[in-house]
C-alpha cells in the first residue's frame, strides 16, 4: 500500500491539530512494581474501540441463520410434533373456534362493521399465528377494547370526510398501516420499547374502556334510540338514563340474556367446587355459554320474525354476506392514511401491551418463555394479511386464550381447528346469522367488559404499592369518561414518563460512612408461629412501644461471629437503618458519595452541586488564605463565622471516592460535569504549586464501574489514576524528587490453580493495573482512598520537616500489590 493506517492517522492529526500524545497509552508499568518470583502477572484494560463496536454488529452466516430460524419458529418444534399433540390441539382449537363466532359477530359492531367482519379478523389470526408465535395458549382475533378504538377511528374519519370512505376501507387502512409498523418493530426486535408503557396506564385504559363499551352498548340492550354514542362516555350514560321512556322488547332480550349468562357461569363454577375431578370439563361448558346464549335467542328470533323479516319485534343483524366475498388490497390512499395515522398511536399501545401482557401471563404459568419481538411480529403479520380477507386490526383475546388453556392445548398449531370452525361458520351458517338479535349481541358484549374494571382490592394495593400512581390510575380514568379514551392514554403515558424523568433527574445521591459490624447468629430454639400468641414474634409485632432486647453477649462471644467487617451506610441514615448505629466517616478527609440511579446528562449538575458544596463546607480550604473583601466574586459571600471557627478542626481533602454501582452508561455533560468538580475542589484542597506537587491533592476513586466505555470516557478526562503524589529523597545531600516513587497501590488479585489450565499456581489481578482508581467494589475503593490518605500525610508531614524523615521509607521496590484490598 502508498500509504499505511499509521501515516494516514498522523496526517490527520497534523490536520486538525490533535495532540499525537493523547492517542498514547501511558505505559502501566509505573504503577505496577513487583517482585520477579511473585506470581503476580502485570494485566493492562483493553479500551474499547468504534471499529471493534461496528464490527461486532455486522452480522454472520452463522447468526444469519439463527436469525431466520427465530423468525419462523415453527421449525423448531414442528419437526417433534407426533399424535397426542395433534388429538390435544384438536380438541382445544375446535372448542375454542365455537367460543369465538359470537365473540367475534358482537365485537365487529363495536367496530361499526357487520359481523361477518369479526369472523374475518378471528379467521386470519387463527389461521396465521403459530407460523411466528411463541405461547401455545395464545388466541389472536377481536376484541372488546381494540374493536372500540377501531370504532373511534372510523367515527372520528367520518365525522371529518362524511361518505368519502366506507367504514370497512378506513377498518382495512388502519389495520393495514398498525401491521405494517408492528411487523418493522417485530423484525428489528424492538420489542423491549413495550416497556416504556407503564402498567397503571394500561389499568386505568381497561377500566375506563370497560365503562365505555358498557356505556354505548346500554341503548342497544334496551332498544333505546336517539343516543348518540359519538360522544363522550359521560354523556352518553345521561341521555342514555334520559331515553329509558323510550325503552322496547329489545330490552327483554338483551336482559334476560346477559341473566342467562351469569346463572350458566354461576352453576358451572359451583359444580367445579362440587366435582374438582371434572374441573376442566366444567370450565369448558362455562366457557361455551356465549355459543348456548346465541343459539337460544337466534332460535327466539328465528320463531318471532321467520314471517316478518322486513320488520321484525325487534332489531336483528339481518343478511350476511357468505364465503370472503370483502377479500381485496386495502385502498392506501395517501389521504386516508394521513387521516388515520393522528389515531394510530393508541391503537398500537393497546394492541401491543395487551397481547403481550396476556402472553407473557399464560407463559408464567406454563412455565415457557416468550419473546415479545416475536408476538408483535406474529401480530403485524395478522393484521397485515387480514387486511385482504376483508379482517380489522386484532390483538390476543383473554378470554378466548383462556378457554384453549383449560381445553388442553399443546402447541401454538391449535389455531389451525379454530380456524377451520370459522371458515365452516363463513359458508354454511350466515343463513342462521340473519335472526341474531342485536340486543343478545349486546349483552354479549357487556357480559364479556364487565369483569374487566380494576376491582377495589386492587385498588387499594395500588395505594399501598404508590400513592402517586394510584392518584395517576383515577386521573387517567376520569380524563377518558369525560374527553376520550385516546386522550386517557396520551395523558396518563406522558405523566408517567415525566415522573420517571423527574425521579432520574432530582435523585438524590446520599454520603456515606463508615459503621463496623458482626454476624450476630441467633440461638436455635423452636420457631415461633405469627398465631401463637405466646411468642415473640406475635408480641413484637403488636407492641408498637415494646423496648428492644438487648445483646447478652459479646462480639467475639458464642453468637457472634470473630471477624467483623464494615459496610457504608448513608450519613443521614436514610432509608431503613437504624438512627441509633453510629455511622463515621471513613477517615478524615475521605469523602465518599453514592449516585441513586445512573449519572447522566439529566442529573449530573445535582450531584456535581451536591457534592462539591458538601465537600467544601466538611473540609478546610488546605491552609489557603481567603480572599479580601475587594478579591472576590461578587457571587461569593465569603466564609461565614462559624465557618471561620470550625475551619480548624475540619480535616483536609483527601480523596473523593464514588460508588458507581448504579452508573452503567456515561455521557461528555456528566464527564465534565466530574471535570469542573475536579477543578473546583482542587483549588479548594491544593492551593498553589505547592501544595499541588506534595502530596496535597484530591484522588478520585470509582467503585463498581464496568461499563467499558464508560471507564474509557473517565480515563480519557485523566481519572482513573493517581495525580500529584511526589516523593522527596536525599540524594548525594540534594534534595530530588520522584514522582510516584512513594506511592503504593492496592490491587485485587485472583488465585489460579494448575487444574484452570496453568503451570503453577500463582494469581491475575482482577482489574488493569494501568487504571488503580477504578475498583471492584466500594470496600475496595475505600481501603485504598484511606491507605493514600494516610500515605499523603506522611509525605506531607516528611516534606514539612525533612531533617526528621528517615531514610529510605517509601523507597522499596517490593510488590505494590498487598494491602487491605488484596
Amino acid at each position: 500500500m502508498l500509504f499505511s493506517r499509521r501515516s494516514i492517522a498522523d496526517v490527520l492529526q497534523k490536520i486538525l491539530d490533535i495532540d499525537p500524545e493523547l492517542s498514547k497509552d501511558a505505559p502501566p508499568a509505573v504503577y505496577f512494581l513487583s517482585h520477579s518470583g511473585s506470581g503476580i502477572n502485570c494485566y493492562t484494560e483493553p479500551e474499547p474501540t468504534v471499529g471493534g463496536w461496528l464490527r461486532s454488529l455486522i452480522p454472520t452466516p452463522q447468526s444469519a441463520v439463527r436469525y431466520v430460524r427465530s423468525v419462523f419458529l415453527f421449525t423448531q418444534w414442528l419437526p417433534r410434533y407426533n399424535w397426542t399433540w395433534l388429538i390435544g390441539d384438536s380438541i382445544a382449537g375446535l372448542t375454542v373456534g365455537f367460543v369465538v363466532i359470537p365473540q367475534a359477530m358482537a365485537y365487529a359492531l363495536l367496530a361499526k362493521l357487520s359481523p361477518e367482519y369479526g369472523l374475518y379478523t378471528s379467521f386470519v389470526g387463527a389461521a396465521i399465528y403459530w407460523v411466528f408465535g411463541t405461547s401455545k395458549d395464545i388466541v389472536i382475533g377481536t376484541t372488546a377494547v381494540g374493536s372500540l378504538l377501531v370504532g373511534s377511528v372510523v367515527v372520528a374519519v367520518q365525522e371529518e370526510h362524511p361518505g368519502t370512505y366506507t367504514n370497512e376501507a378506513i377498518a382495512k387502512v388502519l389495520s393495514a398501516v398498525s401491521g405494517m409498523i408492528l411487523l418493522a418493530i417485530g423484525l428489528l426486535r424492538l420489542g423491549w420499547i413495550i416497556e416504556f408503557i407503564p402498567y397503571i396506564s394500561i389499568s386505568a385504559f381497561v377500566t375506563a374502556a370497560a365503562i365505555t363499551i358498557m356505556a354505548t352498548q346500554f341503548p342497544t340492550l334496551m332498544g333505546i334510540t336517539g343516543v348518540n354514542t359519538r360522544e363522550a362516555t359521560y354523556q352518553v350514560i345521561i341521555e342514555s338514563l334520559k331515553g329509558l321512556p323510550r325503552t322496547r322488547v329489545d330490552a327483554a332480550i338483551g336482559l334476560s340474556c346477559i341473566v342467562l349468562l351469569y346463572v350458566i357461569r354461576h352453576f358451572c363454577t359451583h359444580m367445579q367446587a362440587r366435582q374438582p375431578a371434572r374441573q376442566t370439563t366444567w370450565a369448558i361448558v362455562s366457557s361455551m355459554r356465549l355459543t348456548f346464549a346465541m343459539l337460544l335467542y337466534t332460535f327466539i328470533s328465528w320463531l318471532v320474525n321467520r314471517n316478518r323479516r322486513e320488520t321484525p319485534v325487534f332489531r336483528i343483524v339481518g343478511h350476511i354476506d357468505r364465503g370472503f366475498r370483502h377479500a381485496g388490497p386495502p385502498p392506501l390512499s395517501k389521504e386516508l392514511i394521513s387521516l388515520v395515522l393522528p389515531e394510530l398511536p393508541a391503537i398500537l399501545i393497546i394492541l401491543v401491551i395487551e397481547h403481550v401482557a396476556i402472553a407473557k401471563s399464560f407463559g408464567r404459568t406454563y412455565g415457557y418463555d416468550v419473546i415479545p419481538s416475536q408476538e408483535i411480529l406474529a401480530q403485524g403479520a395478522s393484521n397485515l394479511i387480514g387486511t385482504f380477507v376483508g379482517g380489522y386490526a386484532c390483538t390476543g383475546s383473554f378470554g378466548a386464550s383462556a378457554v384453549l388453556s383449560k381445553a388442553g392445548v399443546r402447541t401454538p398449531l391449535a389455531g389451525l381447528f379454530s380456524a377451520l370452525i370459522l371458515l365452516l361458520a363463513l359458508y354454511a351458517l350466515t343463513a342462521v346469522f340473519f335472526y341474531i338479535p342485536h340486543a343478545a349481541l349486546a349483552g354479549l358484549i357487556i357480559h364479556a367488559v364487565v369483569d374487566l374494571p380494576t376491582p377495589p382490592k386492587t385498588l387499594y394495593k395500588y395505594w399501598r404499592l404508590s400513592p402517586v400512581e394510584f392518584v395517576l390510575w383515577w386521573i387517567g380514568v376520569l380524563v377518558a369518561i369525560f374527553i376520550s379514551l385516546e386522550v386517557s392514554i396520551y395523558v396518563t403515558i406522558g405523566i408517567s414518563l415525566a415522573l420517571l424523568l423527574i425521579r432520574l433527574a432530582r435523585g438524590r445521591g446520599h454520603f456515606l460512612g463508615r459503621t463496623r459490624v458482626y454476624h450476630y447468629r441467633t440461638p436455635a430454639r423452636r420457631v415461633p408461629s405469627p398465631m401463637d400468641s405466646n411468642s415473640d414474634l406475635a408480641s413484637t409485632s403488636t407492641v408498637a412501644d415494646r423496648q428492644p432486647t438487648p445483646f447478652h453477649e459479646q462480639p467475639g462471644s458464642g453468637c457472634f461471629d470473630a471477624k467483623p467487617r464494615d459496610i457504608y451506610l448513608p450519613i443521614d441514615h436514610y432509608g431503613a437503618s437504624n438512627p441509633e448505629v453510629t455511622i463515621s466517616d471513613p477517615y478524615p478527609g475521605v469523602i465518599i458519595y453514592r449516585f441513586p440511579a445512573g449519572f447522566n446528562y439529566t442529573n449530573q449538575a445535582q450531584h456535581v452541586h451536591r457534592l462539591v458544596s458538601y465537600v467544601k463546607s466538611h473540609t478546610h480550604p488546605g491552609g489557603q488564605q481567603p480572599p479580601s473583601k475587594s478579591g472576590r466574586l461578587w457571587s461569593d459571600p465569603g466564609p461565614t463565622s462559624d465557618q471561620n471557627n470550625g475551619a480548624t478542626t475540619l480535616p483536609p481533602l483527601r480523596a473523593v471516592v464514588l460508588d458507581c454501582t448504579a452508573v452503567d452508561g456515561i455521557d461528555i455533560t456528566s464527564v465534565q460535569g466530574l471535570v469542573d468538580a475536579r477543578r473546583s475542589l482542587e483549588r479548594h484542597a491544593c492551593p498553589g504549586e505547592s501544595g499541588n506537587r506534595h502530596g496535597n491533592c484530591v484522588q478520585w476513586h470509582f467503585a463498581g464501574l464496568s461499563n467499558p466505555w464508560a471507564r474509557r470516557a473517565l480515563a480519557a478526562a485523566g481519572f482513573g489514576v493517581p495525580v500529584g503524589v511526589v516523593e522527596t529523597t536525599d540524594v548525594e545531600a540534594g534534595m530530588e524528587e520522584k514522582a510516584l516513587s512513594g506511592w503504593e497501590p492496592v490491587y485485587i488479585v485472583a488465585s489460579v490453580d494448575e487444574e484452570e489450565g496453568r503451570s503453577e499456581k500463582g494469581a491475575l489481578p482482577v482489574h488493569g493495573v494501568d487504571r488503580p482508581f477504578f475498583h471492584a467494589d466500594l470496600t475496595e475503593a475505600v481501603q485504598a482512598a484511606v491507605r493514600q490518605a494516610r500515605r499523603m500525610e506522611e509525605l506531607q508531614r516528611r516534606f514539612e520537616n525533612p531533617e526528621k524523615a528517615p531514610r529510605g521509607v517509601g523507597n522499596d521496590t517490593g510488590s505494590a500489590i498487598g494491602g487491605p484490598g488484596t
